[in-house]
């Protein structure tokens, strides 16, 4: 039986603890954990069009701060170790599978599914949830959409936690799809050429999303996995070949590779340049940006060109991590930066 994503999204983050644990040295010496594990004390879906009801969950604090925790991809789906880098005694922590991902139905639809119709729905659950403002907390593709919202809805942002920033310009899809990620993984670049149709022309998340959205279910199936095995051999610091093909022979990738493509494929619906140009506006928004040293997915230049762009942000730049925000070194870096906003110190008690 097929695992959906978010335990496909697990497995890598499992991997990433062994390897990063075996040699830990955390931005200013310290070094956090994960929080405990939790469960929900609420779930639910909520309507957000005629067509698409979104799965949501809270856990932590009933009474806490608001954080909504926004998941990557596009197409990644939440996923439990995401409510454990907020404090639950401080936090009243969100989570929501954004439209056509995880829980969320229906699975893998592409109409009215844009970055305006995700960051619309975050602001329908905030006011269903009837928070005030809350911290947004977002990492990879979590990272861009979060910044769309809180440029169109800065009133309603408390504190904002960026990781592997990505902010859709040409120069970043390119990187990922059309050699950037190849000077570093000629081998695995390879592999997903071999899927592409016309590897002369530049345009490999359209012919990618084409495939996926054929008729032929074993060349879906085919390139579903050639995608889903790309991105996870390279958002890890250090994962084999033989823990890459393991996870995927018990993970559904077709959703999450279509929706993926289907957003590249289209410029993540943003204007070019558009996120950078709107950072000034944060400014007066507590805002902390935590970036792997060697993210070969969402490059260490993007996030100090962000960081530069919002006056009065942090930049954690984390050595030996890649862009996983499981990897150990990763986690820790950011629970404390959600501490170092929220004055707490809560991992020392844990």
């Amino acid at each position: 039986m097929k695992l959906p994503l978010h335990s496909f999204v697990i497995a890598l983050h499992v991997i990433a603890f062994f390897v990063s644990r075996a040699s830990a040295q955390a931005p200013g010496g310290r070094l956090y954990d994960y929080y405990p594990p939790i469960e929900p004390f609420r779930t639910g879906h909520l309507k957000v069009s005629d067509l698409h009801e979104i799965y949501y969950e809270i856990s932590g604090n009933p009474l806490g701060k608001p954080v909504i925790v926004l998941h990557g991809g596009p197409g990644g789906g939440s996923y439990p170790s995401l409510r454990r880098y907020h404090d639950p005694q401080l936090y009243q922590i969100v989570l929501f599978d954004q439209r056509g991902a995880g829980r969320s139905r229906p699975a893998g639809e592409l109409r009215e599914n844009t970055t305006d119709d995700l960051v619309a729905d975050i602001e329908k659950l905030r006011k269903e949830l009837k928070f005030d403002k809350m911290q947004v907390f977002g990492g990879s593709w979590g990272s861009t959409l979060a910044l769309a919202y809180t440029q169109k809805h800065p009133d309603r942002v408390s504190a904002l936690v960026l990781r592997g920033v990505f902010l859709a310009t040409r120069r970043e899809i390119d990187h990922l799809y059309h050699g950037g990620v190849a000077e570093y993984f000629p081998e695995v670049h390879e592999k997903l050429k071999a899927v592409i149709p016309q590897p002369d022309r530049l345009n490999y998340p359209q012919q990618l999303l084409d495939l996926l959205k054929g008729t032929d279910s074993d060349k879906r199936d085919r390139v579903a996995r050639a995608w889903a095995g790309y991105e996870t051999k390279i958002a890890a610091l250090s994962v084999s070949d033989r823990e890459v093909e393991a996870i995927l022979d018990n993970s559904d990738c077709l959703n999450f590779s279509l929706l993926k493509n289907y957003y590249m494929a289209n410029g993540c619906f943003l204007k070019e340049g558009e996120l950078l140009r709107g950072a000034a506006g944060l400014s007066g928004i507590p805002t902390v940006i935590v970036h792997g040293r060697y993210d070969m997915v969402s490059t260490p230049r993007t996030a100090r060109e962000l960081h530069q762009a919002i006056p009065g942000s942090r930049l954690v730049m984390v050595e030996s991590a890649g862009h996983s925000g499981g990897e150990l070194l990763m986690r820790s870096a950011l629970i404390e930066a959600v501490q170092s906003l929220d004055g707490s110190r809560a991992g020392d008690d844990r």
